[in-house]
């Protein structure tokens, strides 16, 4: 290894980060893998592993989880929200791999599109298999594709739909601020697959946190294109399948149980008492699906709405009633953090360039992860939150390339005026 030049060392790195990064749309042991062989790596080559200030609040939120795991019944299951936490080393290895070479950030771009578009393809193929199914077997296709719904290459619907919406709003990032595009059929292409699998997945807490995500692009972009949004949704929405339509409706206008509206009330009420109970280290980690029919309040009827009781559907009130509001608020600060510094650097970036991209798409991210956070535990997900941790990592490396070139700017003018 000593005698491999430093070039050499950083194509090696790269193409490491950029596999680990892609490989989350795929497999999470071969990410997690290659995640590991890259730190390895930076580590042989003696490098740094180097952090964005955000290693303030994410230390913070290790310590307490881990507090809170030794504080609850069963510390040993709850380890598995502490191992989780590796999945920010991500942060290290593609901060340090593209904070001096942002410009090869395109080619992690294109292998999360390639990656994302391929298991979209393999979903909408899944959708004609599944109402070709119910057709069959004469089941009502509503019912029979609510349980069992459009994965892709991932295991749920709901990881699939989040990572969907990560990928396409990076992918419209690019298309809008770029200043080297890619050929105009990837765009159209990958856009349209992304946004059919988002749609016929039926996911509906991903179509809500679609709509800040594409409107901040657009309002950045061009505003005035905000007023075609409705336009489009409209059409979108006459065009679907019918059962499509009924899924939609059902935000408002439920089929009984088999939608999963009164569930939610009773997981987001159910939580609120695990707070008020414990909230400085709340129940402790894995400790929710184990507890919850302790928690639930005494007017819920039983039995208990169809759903899945082992989270909360919330990651809001999931952190604070498993790990305590502090929990919940360190999270928080670390999010909000990267949201913070992605803005205010952005005011500075030249446009159109990588940066900008960068730093409006990590933006549109968090906008998207904030907005479905509030109906589904998304960065309970290994993938989405390996995602999102490799996204904050690429905004971070935007921001430092924004301020370097800023500062590069400011010491050439002094110098200029000195001469």
């Amino acid at each position: 290894m000593k005698s491999l030049t430093k070039e050499a060392q950083d194509q090696i790195l790269l193409v490491i980060a950029i596999a680990a990064a892609s490989c989350v749309h795929i497999s999470i042991a071969l990410s997690q893998t290659l995640l590991g062989v890259g730190i390895g790596l930076l580590l042989v080559f003696r490098h740094r592993l180097e952090f964005p200030r955000i290693w303030i609040p994410l230390l913070c939120a290790l310590a307490w989880t881990v507090a809170a795991d030794l504080l609850s019944p069963d510390p040993w299951t709850g380890r598995a929200q502490i191992r989780k936490f590796f999945v920010f080393l991500f942060i290290p290895l593609i901060y340090g791999v593209f904070s001096h070479r942002l410009e090869k950030a395109r080619y992690l771009l294109l292998g999360w599109v390639t990656a994302a578009t391929a298991s979209g393809f393999w979903g909408l193929v899944q959708y004609v298999q599944k109402y070709e199914a119910a057709k069959h077997s004469g089941k009502d296709f509503y019912v029979a594709y609510l349980e069992r719904r459009i994965t892709g290459f991932e295991s749920h619907w709901m990881t699939f739909g989040a990572l969907q919406l990560s990928v396409l709003s990076l992918l419209l990032a690019h298309w809008f601020f770029a200043d080297r595009r890619w050929p105009a059929w990837i765009y159209a292409g990958s856009g349209s697959i992304l946004s059919a699998a988002i749609v016929l997945g039926w996911t509906r807490s991903i179509w809500l946190a679609t709509i800040p995500s594409v409107l901040y692009l657009l309002w950045f972009w061009r505003p005035k294109m905000i007023i075609l949004a409705p336009i489009v949704a409209v059409l979108a929405f006459a065009v679907a399948p019918h059962s499509t339509r009924e899924r939609l409706t059902s935000l408002v206008q439920p089929h009984g149980d088999t939608d999963s509206n009164r569930h939610r009330v009773v997981t987001f009420r159910t939580g609120i008492q695990m707070i008020k109970a414990h909230p400085w280290f709340g129940i402790g980690p894995e400790e929710i699906g184990r507890q919850f029919d302790s928690y639930v309040p005494a007017d819920v009827g039983r039995p208990l709405p169809t759903g899945y009781y082992g989270h909360l559907h919330n990651i809001y009130v999931q952190y604070a009633a498993e790990r305590g509001i502090p929990g919940m608020l360190f999270i928080l600060w670390f999010i909000g953090m990267t949201l913070w510094d992605c803005l205010r650097a952005l005011r500075l970036a030249a446009r159109p360039s990588m940066e900008l991209v960068l730093l409006h798409g990590t933006v549109a991210v968090i906008l998207g992860i904030l907005v479905g956070g509030l109906f589904e535990y998304n960065l309970g997900d290994s993938e989405v939150l390996m995602m999102f941790v490799c996204v904050v990592s690429l905004g971070y490396a935007a921001v430092r390339q924004t301020l370097a070139k800023q500062l590069g700017i400011h010491q050439g003018s002094i110098a200029s005026t000195a001469r």
